[in-house]
């Protein structure tokens, strides 16, 4: 079963979806979905929904919102930054703690691409609240991705002047740059010592390899890398979007029932 929620975060309101067991007999464990960038709460040829769908099944329920500026939330893209995001992520796992039917102690996050990095700091910062973490595609590297040739790059000047610089249609504004500046998103998330799991493909060319490589540096023992071979950054053919979610779903059923 699925519903429409909103919830309110800052002035804006944020869209989402809820998604439910067809039966609850007790408190059900919950996942949080984090978007990436210029993504919404459906994800990459749906693949959230599919998820979230999968996850009824096996008894726990999901939240996938859209943050400020994206899909159906309110706000204006450009004024969009990770700290907005971050706020917005604090803001819907606050919420999902009022939840009657949630069980507070069985609550996971995913995120992939810039809402992995997302999720992989509220984890550092409220490990506590968080029982484990699945991340796909993390940029943990957010500055060096923005800054380098697949956004930036050698228009830094220009997209000063302007103000912007279009990411696949979409403005991204100078603040959004700005608070990347001295943002240790590793660091941040390093303080989070669960059982994790992280999923990346070895052809990505957004966010590499190498940087999944570097969380599990941080991780340790406590997480492990889930490599899909040929998998682009969003894992766009059917067998690189089956096996990211078979892994997920098996790591989850483990941790969270």
């Amino acid at each position: 079963m699925q519903k429409e929620i909103e919830l309110e975060s800052g002035n804006l309101m944020l869209r989402g979806m809820l998604h439910l067991p067809e039966v609850i007999n007790d408190k059900v464990p919950i996942v949080i979905i984090y978007h990436g960038l210029c993504g919404d709460k459906m994800g990459p040829h749906f693949i959230f929904v599919k998820l979230s769908r999968l996850l009824e099944r096996v008894g726990i329920a999901s939240v996938r919102f859209d943050f400020a500026g994206s899909g159906e939330s309110e706000g204006d893209f450009i004024d969009m930054t990770m700290g907005t995001e971050l706020k917005d992520a604090n803001n819907i796992l606050d919420y999902v703690r009022t939840l009657d039917f949630v069980d507070k102690d069985k609550i996971g996050i995913i995120g992939l691409s810039m809402g992995g990095a997302i999720a992989s700091m509220i984890a550092g910062n409220r490990k506590s609240d968080i029982k484990t973490m699945c991340l796909w595609a993390p940029a943990g590297n957010m500055e060096e991705i923005i800054l380098d040739n697949n956004y930036i790059g050698d228009n830094y000047e220009e997209f000063r002047q302007k103000g912007y610089f279009d990411a696949e249609g979409l403005p991204i504004g100078t603040g959004f740059v700005d608070y990347l500046k001295g943002l240790t998103i590793y660091e941040k998330a390093a303080a989070y010592d669960k059982k994790s799991l992280i999923i990346h493909g070895d052809k990505d060319e957004v966010v590499l390899l190498s940087t999944s490589q570097k969380y599990i540096n941080f991780f340790k023992k406590s997480s492990q890398l889930k490599i899909i071979s040929g998998a682009n950054h969003t894992f766009d053919k059917k067998e690189w979007e089956e096996q990211v979610i078979k892994h997920t779903l098996e790591f989850l059923q483990v941790e969270l029932i």
